[in-house]
């Protein structure tokens, strides 16, 4: 909408709008939580580590910058309509992409050694990675082969900020 453009022209949401700071507005998830890290510091979204940090940081980045934008409903509306890829196809080329980041990201959760990014609570990470994994079951994504991401998922799932961050309880959500 014409009001929503005013406010973001990317036309994509997340968007946070700081009243507090002037009515600061700062798009895209990363930059927005690095922003509410920085103003809002207590919590902690990232470890006090470097190389902790530095590696949440590159799982982080590595969902927003690798599997979020392939998976993007905007992307997946151009396939279709655009390109005429039918929906078949285009859950294929889904599925093959969000396979692919989310075993990279398997991977980088070694290091974690089954805990969430700041030991016993979520952050930055956890962020990042609970969406993709709503959108990966969405389209009917084999999830098998990421216990990692599963058990990190399952125990986010439990907390209240992420079941009334659910897209399903959104007022706006399509």
């Amino acid at each position: 909408a014409a009001d929503y453009r005013a406010l973001n022209p990317q036309q994509l949401v997340p968007l946070l709008v700081d009243e507090a700071n002037g009515g600061a507005r700062i798009s895209q998830s990363l930059a927005i939580l690095e922003y509410l890290e920085e103003v809002f510091p207590v919590p902690a979204l990232l470890p006090d580590d470097p190389v902790r940090r530095a590696q949440v940081r590159a799982l982080a980045m590595h969902i927003a910058c690798e599997i979020h934008p392939l998976n993007n409903l905007r992307v997946l509306q151009y396939l279709s309509a655009e390109l005429g890829v039918d929906d078949e196809a285009k859950n294929l080329w889904y599925q093959h992409w969000v396979g692919q980041g989310l075993a990279a990201v398997e991977a980088g959760l070694e290091c974690f050694d089954g805990r969430l990014s700041l030991n016993d609570r979520p952050g930055y990470l956890e962020a990042c990675l609970v969406p993709q994994v709503y959108n990966a079951r969405r389209f009917a994504c084999d999830l098998a082969a990421y216990p990692r991401i599963l058990e990190i998922v399952a125990r986010c799932e439990t907390l209240p900020a992420f079941q009334q961050a659910a897209p399903e309880v959104q007022p706006d959500a399509q």
